[in-house]
C-alpha cells in the first residue's frame, strides 16, 4: 500500500476532524460543543484539532462552508425569463429551508448560531456584510443578463432585495416554523425581477470617486497564476486569459462591481478573496459565496451566468502571482492581464475602476 505524503495525510486528518465536529455541532449545537470531544470522535489529539484550525468557531464555520459546498442538488428547472429564473433562485433557496415537519424532536438546524456569532464579533460583521454585497452583485448580473440589452439597466438592488426576504425567511422558517408557506416567498421573489428603484432603468450607480482615480500604471511583468476554483461556476477559473484579476480583501468586495462595469465586452473579471484572518473568514467567505453560487447554477441558464469569477485565495498565492505577498482585509489591488502579461497595476480605493479602464 503507497504511503500517503504529508499534504494527503494532512488533507486526510482535516476532513477526519470535519467530520466528528459535523457530528459534534448536529448534537450539540454549537455553543454547547466541546473541542475534547471532538477530537475524542476523530479519534486525534487536542493539539491535533488546533493544528487545523485556530479554534471552534473556526471549525464550525469550516463545517458550514463543506456543507454548502457539497449540498445535494435540488430538481430545479431554470428559468427562461427574469421573472421565472428568479422564481427558480428562490425555489432552489426555499428548498433548503426547514419545515415544521422535519424535525419532531427539536433538533436545531446545524447553521442556526450562525448570525449570531456574527452579531457577537464585530470583526465579523462587515466582512459578512461585504460577502452578502458580493451576492447581490452576482445575482444582479445574472438579472441583467435575464432582461438583455433592450432592458439594460442595473440589478443589483433589486437582488439585494430578493436575498433579505430569503435570509428573512430562512431565519423565520427556523425560528418559527410554519409561519411563511415557502411558496408564497417565492412568488414575492419573482415579483421582485422588474422591481424599480431608480430612473427607471434597474437601479442607479455613479460612485462619486471614480472621476478622481488615478490612472493604473504601465507594467510588464509575467503573469502566471497558480491553478484555481471559480466558485461561481464550480469549475477551473480561467485566470490565463485578457481581463481584470481584483485582489480584494473581505472588507473592500464591493469595489469588484467597478471593475465588472468599467471592463470591455468579453472581457474576463475575477475577484480574488484575500484575508488577514483566513482561519476563520476564508470559511465565511466560501460559506457565503457557495450558498448563493449554487442556486445561480441552477435557476439561471449559463449564458446568463455573472461575467464575473469568484476565487477564494485562501495561501494568498494567487495574490502573491499579482504582486502582493501581504494581504489584509482592506487589500484593493487591481491587475490588467493581457498576452499572460500584467500590462497595468493599481492599488487602493479605485483600483478595479483604473484597472479595468486602462
Amino acid at each position: 500500500m503507497a504511503r500517503l505524503t504529508r499534504a494527503q495525510a494532512q488533507e486526510r486528518t482535516r476532513e477526519r476532524v470535519l467530520a466528528a465536529a459535523r457530528t459534534e455541532f448536529v448534537e450539540r449545537g454549537f455553543r454547547d460543543a466541546k473541542i475534547d470531544v471532538i477530537a475524542e470522535r476523530a479519534e486525534l489529539t487536542r493539539g491535533a484539532v488546533y493544528s487545523n484550525f485556530p479554534g471552534k468557531r473556526a471549525l464550525y464555520l469550516a463545517v458550514l462552508a463543506a456543507e454548502a459546498e457539497r449540498a445535494p442538488i435540488p430538481e430545479v428547472v431554470a428559468g427562461t425569463t427574469a421573472r421565472t429564473a428568479l422564481g427558480a433562485f428562490a425555489r432552489a433557496w426555499a428548498g433548503r429551508m426547514p419545515l415544521p415537519s422535519d424535525d419532531p424532536d427539536g433538533t436545531v438546524p446545524l447553521g442556526a448560531d450562525l448570525l449570531p456569532e456574527v452579531l457577537a464579533d464585530e470583526r465579523m460583521r462587515t466582512p459578512f456584510a461585504q460577502l452578502m454585497a458580493l451576492d447581490a452583485i452576482l445575482l444582479g448580473l445574472a438579472l441583467e443578463q435575464m432582461h438583455g440589452p433592450s432592458a439594460a439597466g442595473r440589478r443589483v438592488r433589486a437582488a439585494e432585495v430578493a436575498l433579505t426576504t430569503l435570509h428573512g425567511a430562512s431565519q423565520l422558517a427556523a425560528a418559527a416554523p410554519g409561519f411563511a408557506d415557502p411558496f408564497d416567498v417565492v412568488s414575492a421573489c419573482e415579483g421582485l425581477s422588474d422591481l424599480e428603484l431608480g430612473s427607471g432603468r434597474g437601479d442607479e450607480w455613479a460612485p462619486p470617486h471614480l472621476p478622481y482615480v488615478p490612472r493604473a500604471r504601465p507594467a510588464g511583468r509575467p503573469w502566471e497564476p497558480p491553478a484555481a476554483i471559480d466558485a461561481v461556476r464550480g469549475t477551473a477559473a480561467r485566470l490565463t486569459g485578457d481581463g481584470v484579476v481584483a485582489v480584494l480583501g473581505l472588507h473592500r468586495l464591493v469595489a469588484v462591481e467597478e471593475a465588472v462595469r468599467a471592463a470591455p465586452p468579453g472581457s474576463v473579471v475575477t475577484a480574488v478573496l484575500v484575508s488577514g484572518e483566513p482561519g476563520e473568514l476564508a470559511s465565511l467567505a466560501r460559506l457565503v459565496v457557495a450558498d448563493v453560487c449554487r442556486c445561480i447554477r441552477l435557476a439561471f441558464p449559463e449564458s446568463a451566468w455573472p461575467r464575473l469569477q469568484v476565487v477564494h485565495d485562501e495561501t494568498g498565492a494567487v495574490a502573491a502571482a499579482a504582486g502582493e505577498r501581504v494581504v489584509s482585509d482592506a487589500t484593493e489591488v487591481a491587475v490588467r492581464v493581457a498576452g499572460r502579461r500584467i500590462v497595468a497595476h493599481a492599488e487602493g480605493r479605485g483600483a478595479c475602476h483604473a484597472a479595468a479602464s486602462a
